[in-house]
């Protein structure tokens, strides 16, 4: 029978029976009609939706206008960058107030001659909704620039490169452009390009101005399931890297950077199940491998034979500590004596230096338990000096200068937030027993005049996948002071999944295993309000993405648990996806959620959907979004998942749908618009506890 119809002041879907088959199994969707971009009736129930989000916020518009202030107040509208060092210039970034986009600018080193500004983002994006340009590049010459635009959110962005010296701007001719690196010769370019299904396929070789018909392909990843290829340079400039990835498997090719019509050399012939990642030292190559070692080591091998017998271990694995390998291209700067690596310990992250002709290594210390550290730009190559980013829960971030000779450390920018004083605020970690009895680590972040009396509101984070742990790691978000001023308690679950304990722990929320992430989310969840930190009526919960996916596992096997739920552009539709090897990405995410061929994947999968797990019954107050143009999670499947919940819940709380029609994946291109939209999802999360500051003469 299909879902029962439910007319109340929110739009109703159309219901479009169709009959799939699949895996043997027979099932019924009443909204698979919403996959057809091109139906009128599609933009009709988006825009519906829409208008319906924007009549139930209405009330919360000073509420808005007042979080986007503070918002506001916690930034420098005028700001710049740390100049880094390349070449013979100081490179940095500059916004300036009213200003949605960057400035890149930079100056002659020798002298502290007038800036030159080498890219204004904001005109590129006069007139436009959307508009994101990943950081430019300048060629080894310096006079010119290389950047890729992306106009739509769509994730298929075109190269155009900038003449520094006569100011002239123009497209190569090149689109859906993943990554590009230049040449020594300052007029070949080698970039990467992604298909239909936007998986990183083909590597060219491309010199300016020439037809792209010409262009030389070096490298085609014929492998379905290998979707990502970067394509990046060295910091020694000799190499430019390619590294063909799935989620399991790599393997790494290099070209000449002075010489890259001589083809692409292999490091070491891929071998399944085995993933390694390489740069360049001297007269060898270092290896990140997880070989024999599944929280990696680092090993080194001469460039002339990197045959595997030639292979020397620097840093041997350690069971208890992972070399984060999340991001492979952040995970170890490379300088011509020294060596910094990040690793991960009992879910901090830390630098290791290694000197590289000694051997010795030591670790830079912080006083701070819980915190986190990133790198920075660090291009010199003959450098002692290694730049990172320092913050935790409670600390603005922190620029520092490294010198790994002298083993000091040099402030060089401090987050300075007004009115902020780090004393007046507690961050603690709580250990949660999941269904299993393995212990799962969850921070909190709260004033310290907090008192545990099952009163307090709470916001909980999640994700949980491909060994992902930015989103949870013990950084400083300066816009959760908004919730945490008005006596939130701020919680990072930091569930299976992901990769906050390391590759074992990702492995243990992964495809069969994939139901402990959300069990973990949950047992964090009930020790929080156990403890007395909050209490269900209290709790509300928020992830994007896979995030998303967990947040809708959750409040499909949970409902009675959470008062706020908000999903941001969410994985809903779990089955529908996995077994459509059309989707972008899809056949690259079997090793990571399984894939059709695994024995009883199809009814593993059933078991959590988000999608096929709506039951008529009562659930939260509920927010989605989604962006119309969105590669990575496409936008029917918030939209399908926000139809069959009106059509099946049995309770008056609020369910809206915020669909962007220019934007993608990763949201508002603009910074100013960012906040905006993080004040909508703030105010909606604080009215629908009640704590928000409403207008007494609006309608409930």
């Amino acid at each position: 029978m299909p879902p029962k119809e439910r007319r109340l002041r929110q739009p109703v879907a159309k219901m479009v029976p169709k009959e799939l088959e699949d895996l043997g199994r027979t099932r019924i969707d009443y909204f698979y009609w919403m996959r057809d971009k091109s139906d009128p009736d599609v933009l009709a129930y988006i825009r519906e939706e829409n208008k319906f989000a924007d009549l139930m916020t209405k009330r919360t518009e000073s509420l808005r206008d007042k979080l986007y202030a503070e918002f506001i107040s916690r930034i420098k509208e005028d700001d710049s960058t740390v100049p880094v060092k390349n070449g013979g210039y100081l490179y940095y970034d500059r916004v300036v107030k009213g200003k949605q986009y960057p400035v890149h600018c930079r100056k002659r080193t020798k002298k502290a001659k007038e800036e030159e500004i080498i890219l204004d983002e904001n005109e590129h994006a006069a007139g436009k909704e959307f508009c994101s340009i990943r950081p430019p590049k300048v060629s080894p010459d310096g006079k010119l620039l290389g950047f890729l635009l992306d106009e739509n959110g769509a994730e298929k962005e075109q190269l155009f490169v900038k003449n520094l010296e006569t100011g002239e701007t123009r497209s190569e001719g090149i689109s859906s452009v993943d990554e590009f690196e230049w040449a020594n010769d300052s007029k070949t370019i080698v970039y990467s390009i992604v298909n239909d299904v936007q998986r990183a396929e083909k590597v060219f070789m491309h010199v300016l101005r020439a037809d792209p018909k010409d262009d030389v392909l070096l490298y085609h990843e014929k492998d379905p399931l290998f979707e990502w290829m970067p394509v990046w340079k060295t910091k020694s400039k000799k190499y430019i890297m390619i590294t063909a990835e799935s989620h399991t498997t790599s393997e790494v090719l290099y070209i000449d950077a002075d010489n890259p019509s001589a083809g692409v050399k292999t490091v070491c012939p891929r071998e399944k199940g085995i993933r390694y990642f390489a740069d360049h030292q001297g007269n060898n190559f270092l290896i990140i491998t997880d070989e024999n070692a599944p929280e990696h080591k680092l090993m080194e091998a001469p460039v002339g034979d990197t045959s595997k017998a030639n292979w020397r271990e620097l840093i041997p694995p350690r069971d208890n500590v992972t070399i984060d390998v999340n991001d492979p291209y952040q995970c170890m700067e490379v300088f011509s004596k020294f060596i910094a690596v990040w690793e991960r310990e009992n879910g901090v992250r830390k630098i290791r230096v290694m000197d590289t002709a000694t051997k010795e290594s030591h670790y830079i210390s912080f006083v701070e338990d819980l915190h986190d550290v990133t790198p920075m730009k660090n291009p010199d190559y003959e450098s002692n000096v290694v730049r990172f980013s320092y913050s935790s829960l409670v600390t603005p971030e922190r620029i520092y200068d490294y010198d790994m000779r002298q083993r000091k450390l040099n402030l060089r920018k401090e987050d300075k937030i007004p009115g902020h004083d780090p004393t007046k605020y507690h961050a603690e970690r709580l250990m949660a027993k999941s269904h299993d009895g393995v212990m799962v680590p969850v921070l909190l972040l709260h004033r310290k005049d907090l008192e545990k009396n099952w009163k307090n509101p709470c916001l909980m984070y999640g994700y949980g996948a491909y060994s992902d742990f930015e989103g949870s790691a013990p950084t400083f978000r300066k816009n959760v002071l908004s919730l945490v001023d008005r006596g939130f308690v701020f919680a990072l679950a930091q569930v299976r999944g992901g990769g906050d304990l390391g590759r074992r722990w990702h492995k243990d929320g992964a495809v069969f295993k994939k139901k402990n992430t959300f069990f973990d989310f949950v047992a964090c969840a009930e020790h929080i309000i156990a403890q007395g930190y909050t209490a269900k009526n209290m709790l509300a919960i928020n992830g994007r993405s896979a995030g998303g996916l967990l947040i809708g596992a959750v409040v499909t096997m949970r409902p009675d648990l959470f008062k706020v739920v908000v999903a941001e552009v969410p994985f809903m539709d779990v089955i529908n996806s996995m077994l459509d090897p059309t989707i972008p990405l899809t056949v690259g995410e079997y090793e990571e959620w399984g894939g059709p061929n695994d024995k009883g994947i199809y009814d593993y999968w059933a078991s959590y959907s988000p999608y096929d797990n709506l039951r008529s019954m009562d659930y939260p107050n509920m927010l989605l979004t989604t962006g119309l143009n969105d590669p990575r999670v496409s936008y029917w499947e918030p939209l399908k998942f926000v139809a069959k919940l009106r059509a099946l819940k049995t309770d008056d709380n609020m369910v809206l749908l915020s669909a962007k029609l220019v934007q993608g994946h990763s949201g508002a291109s603009g910074r100013y618009d960012a906040l905006k939209e993080l004040a909508f999802t703030y105010a909606f999360i604080l009215e629908r506890l009640g704590k928000g500051e409403l207008p007494s003469s609006l309608p409930s």
